[in-house]
């Protein structure tokens, strides 16, 4: 058998059942030692411990120490550092930086607990507490919750009654800037050998001015200028032109969606889109601000020849409206996350 201590526990196990069962035949110690290759001595304390406790002590006993010996924080301790680090930044408890790390988990230890640990230690207490390191989202610290509270409950719920009422769709709309040099997202490459993606060296960038429904159809348009009320004007009769039905649209609080020129347009046009306003800075409950614009419908720029004003007019046949015919999968759940959240 060799050294049994090498074994599993299950086999160590079955090994110690049938040394016992072959003292217990009357074999004697010296053929047992001899027969499974181990030591007289551990036959003698094998036996030992079967005559005074039986089976149970011959069965197989789990590894290490049991969970929870000898650690240095309490059960107290551990809840009050979690709560810590999930309900404030370190800066909120006279610590340096927005982002918690293991370093300063650590001091955030050694003020509460007086207990320095290391930073392996460190990271295996936030592992135990089910705690990962993950890229934060942010939030504007003029946020109202209570806004967003109210938002969610009343006028969201609003918001759909009446698009069903009306027979209408949803749609949440935002503006975005893409940059001609930008590279977003990871891929795979050799190790040690860090992927290479060649772009242009020429540097400008573009403004998408997007609308995704809550079944995840997205509607874009692309302009160079910046973003002003005759943009969203444009936006809004080249988005109108998409649908045969009323669309309610949700919008944040951009001082060109609250022009004149803009209220004036649907007050011209109040059986075309009706606008909703999210609460003030929170453009996370925006979907649109999740997905890309290149990966899905683009509105028209101009109505095509024999169409009605307000049905459903097909994108002209250009290069960049083809490529971007489908309906983005990103965006779907993009949407519905932001419509049942």
């Amino acid at each position: 058998m060799g050294d049994a201590r090498h074994l599993s526990p299950s086999a160590q196990e079955a090994l110690r059942l049938r040394m016992v069962a072959a003292l217990v035949a009357g074999r004697d110690r010296e053929d047992v030692a001899a027969v499974f290759g181990v030591s007289l001595k551990a036959v003698g304390g094998r036996w030992a411990k079967w005559q005074a406790d039986g089976r149970e002590a011959l069965v197989m006993q789990p590894w290490g120490k049991p969970v929870g010996v000898h650690r240095v924080l309490g059960e107290a301790e551990q809840a009050a550092v979690r709560q810590a680090v999930l309900g404030h930044r370190p800066c909120d408890v006279g610590l340096s930086g927005q982002l918690w790390t293991r370093r300063l988990v650590g001091e955030l230890i050694a003020r509460l607990c007086r207990l320095r640990l290391t930073e392996p230690g460190v990271g295996r207490y936030l592992k135990r507490w089910g705690l990962s390191f993950r890229r934060p989202d942010r939030r504007a610290v003029e946020q109202d919750p209570e806004a967003v509270r109210r938002w969610h409950e009343e006028a969201w719920p609003a918001i759909r009654a009446k698009a069903k009422k009306d027979g209408g769709e949803v749609l949440f709309a935002d503006q975005a800037g893409i940059r001609s040099g930008q590279v977003a997202g990871r891929t795979w490459g050799g190790k040690g050998k860090t992927p290479v993606v060649r772009r242009t060296g020429s540097r400008f960038s573009v403004n998408p001015m997007s609308a995704i429904s809550t079944k995840g159809r997205m509607h874009f348009m692309v302009f160079a200028e910046s973003f002003t009320a005759e943009v969203m004007c444009r936006f809004l009769d080249r988005l109108a032109g998409h649908f045969d039905r009323k669309v309610h649209l949700v919008v944040d609080g951009h001082l060109a969606h609250r022009s004149r020129k803009v209220r004036d347009w649907l007050a011209a046009h109040p059986d075309d889109i009706e606008l909703h306003f999210l609460p003030p800075c929170s453009p996370e409950r925006t979907p649109t601000s999740w997905s890309t614009p290149a990966s899905s419908t683009a509105c028209p720029s101009s109505t095509g020849p024999g169409t009605k004003p307000n049905s459903p007019r097909r994108p002209a046949a250009s290069s960049a409206d083809a490529s971007v015919s489908r309906t983005s999968s990103a965006a779907t759940s993009a949407a519905r996350t932001s419509a049942t959240s």
